[in-house]
């Protein structure tokens, strides 16, 4: 049998009604051993899928399913080497690697006024793109403070992506170093297709889009 988490059953450990994205703001600190390698953060991992075609905010809080967390480089490798690789996942799958106390999305206080750089990688190139770029943030290399907050990986049918989130949108020289490193980290072509994408963006739209559908029953 494999000893792979099965990654499309893991188990809502809150224990109430709420979506289990509140569960890691009610977990103790993580206990390191005196043997072990601290990282400089401990950090929660999550998993989520969903069907084909646009969600709700809502649905996504629901899919989204607390894995575990870490705050050593040795609970780390533990957790890791028992998880399948993105490739052996499902078309819409994701895995979510936040600092803990981040809720992986994109409301959160520590993401709304920040942003994410995303990497579009064609077939056969996620597993290597994803482990160099989770090793460089657990090892601090992007060199930006606390500014990152956590990195995503997304599986498609057609081609996948993998991104890193940061708290400030709007600092131009943090988000520049980040798109470097992150070019660097991934082994990227100059060509490569990276697109930063601000979280108030789609907070506004969010914003809009309620406002319009308020207005439209209003007429019922």
């Amino acid at each position: 049998m494999s000893e792979k988490y099965d990654t499309t059953k893991v188990s809502d450990e809150s224990g109430d009604e709420e979506s289990n994205v509140s569960l890691k703001l009610r977990l103790p600190p993580i206990e390191i051993g005196p043997n072990e390698n601290r990282l400089q953060y401990g950090y929660a991992l999550w998993f989520s899928r969903r069907s084909v075609g646009k969600q709700s905010d809502r649905r996504y809080a629901e899919n989204l399913k607390f894995i575990g967390r870490f705050g050593s480089v040795e609970q780390f490798w533990s957790l890791y080497s028992h998880l399948a690789r993105p490739s052996e996942l499902l078309p819409y799958s994701d895995f979510h690697l936040f600092k803990n106390g981040i809720k992986p999305m994109w409301e959160d206080l520590a993401n709304r006024q920040g942003g994410k750089w995303a990497v579009t990688l064609r077939k056969g190139l996620v597993n290597r793109c994803w482990e160099n770029l989770i090793l460089a943030m657990l090892g601090e290399q992007f060199m930006v403070g606390e500014e990152i907050c956590g990195a995503v990986v997304s599986i498609r049918f057609q081609e996948d992506k993998v991104s890193i989130w940061n708290k400030t949108s709007s600092d131009t020289a943090t988000t520049g170093r980040i798109k470097d490193t992150l070019r660097r980290v991934l082994q990227l072509p100059s060509d490569a297709l990276m697109d930063y994408k601000p979280h108030n963006e789609r907070l506004k739209h969010a914003i809009i889009k309620s406002q319009s559908e308020g207005a439209v029953k209003s007429t019922f």
